[in-house]
């Protein structure tokens, strides 16, 4: 499958350019040529044709600026071809289309028909294709069996990027497009896996609607065994499609569950030598999934927000040097001490809250004396210092509650 680039999109424009001069030019060459055939006596003077055009090099180079705005649209992002032209023209060498003119004006009409045929073919070959048709391009060579394993990567990563914007992810389904990339999740290679899970990660970013077409066609089961897999792009990119899907999803998150998605994510955290960038995303969604449940508190809070061995996986994680980790932790950990099911012994006698914290507190200390990172350590200290207030409030209140 075949994508032009920007840089085949200005030569198709330059084309253009000269074959709309050049068939303007045409088009009055045989009004004149048939009007010398019906007038041959009245113009036997002249041993030349007379080039009269309604609409010459220099009105469309002296076209009033209004009209010169191009109208985008999803064909290529021109109203017509005609707005094309218009926009070459204006980034174009006017000698160098006179001179093209010029050079059509001494064809003969045998010749000039011959040229309008092949020019006419040409812009036909030339025409841009809408997103959508792109799409279904790239959707007939998954389909395809037959089709070689660069050619179905290289489907893959045209998806990627036209699946992006919110309008291409709504139409997509309309083309069984998700069908058919969910498909790829079963595919023996690695890397076809991997991209296949990235565009449904990337269309249900924040889309609520191509969400739900997802999950109903069975998609999560398969990602999250995907977290899973020993190449850790195509764990991480299986799980980014899995945070996409159920993020601020009641629906997705109820069957997120269901497939023991919390206990994927428990095996994640505790596991220590797990590459950095899937534990990040694990603790990432950990705080997602508690912010939603905060702000559904009509829903039962799950066992698994209170399970001894979940919490500190979670805790640990602000042992990691990587400061954008221990972030993520103390998010993770504010929104759990905000549950109704919170026990602060839990955390400060199994999962050690008390001391990790002061140990964050050193270490941020430290960091404020280095004047790249004092801003973000001061940041930092700020959220650390809002997790402490919580965890010893909620301490204190046991206190009260044990007198």
């Amino acid at each position: 499958m075949k994508r032009r680039s920007p840089g085949s999109l200005a030569i198709c424009l330059l084309l253009l350019l000269f074959l709309f001069g050049i068939l303007e030019v045409i088009a009055s060459a045989n009004r004149v040529h048939e009007n010398n055939n019906n007038n041959n006596n009245n113009n036997n003077g002249s041993s030349s044709l007379y080039w009269s055009t309604a609409k010459d090099e220099v009105d469309l180079l002296t076209k009033p600026q209004a009209q010169q705005e191009d109208d985008s649209d999803s064909d290529g992002g021109f109203s017509s071809l005609e707005g094309m032209l218009q926009w070459a023209i204006g980034h174009s060498d006017p000698a160098k289309l006179k001179e093209t003119s010029q050079d059509v004006q001494r064809l003969s009409p045998t010749e000039l028909n011959k040229r309008q045929t092949e020019l006419k073919e040409l812009m036909e070959k030339l025409k841009m294709p809408s997103d959508a048709q792109l799409m279904q391009i790239a959707l007939d060579d998954l389909n395809n069996s037959s089709v070689s394993l660069e050619d179905r990567h290289r489907a893959l990563q045209e998806l990627l990027i036209l699946v992006e914007p919110i309008d291409n992810a709504n139409d997509f389904n309309k083309l069984g497009g998700f069908a058919v990339v969910i498909q790829e999740l079963n595919h023996p290679d690695s890397d076809i896996r991997r991209i296949a899970a990235w565009i449904l990660g990337t269309a249900s970013q924040n889309n609520p609607v191509v969400q739900r077409q997802i999950l109903e066609l069975g998609a999560l089961a398969q990602l999250i065994k995907m977290v899973k897999s020993s190449s850790v792009e195509e764990a991480t990119k299986a799980l980014y499609a899995v945070s996409a899907l159920i993020r601020s999803n009641v629906a997705g998150q109820e069957l997120f569950y269901a497939e023991a998605g919390d206990l994927m994510l428990q095996d994640v955290l505790s596991n220590s030598s797990i590459d950095i960038r899937l534990r990040k995303k694990a603790v990432f969604l950990v705080g997602d999934l508690t912010e939603c449940q905060l702000e559904n508190m009509e829903r039962a809070e799950l066992p698994f927000f209170s399970s001894h061995i979940f919490l500190k996986s979670v805790v640990d994680q602000t042992a990691s040097d990587d400061l954008d980790l221990q972030e993520k932790a103390l998010v993770a950990i504010k929104n759990l001490l905000h549950l109704r099911m919170a026990d602060p012994l839990v955390f400060k006698e199994f999962c050690g809250l008390d001391a990790a914290l002061e140990r964050m507190r050193q270490q941020l200390h430290n960091l404020m004396s280095d004047e790249v990172l004092r801003d973000y350590a001061m940041d930092m200290e700020s959220l650390r210092g809002e997790v402490e207030l919580i965890f010893r409030r909620k301490l204190g209140e046991l206190e009260l509650c044990d007198r």
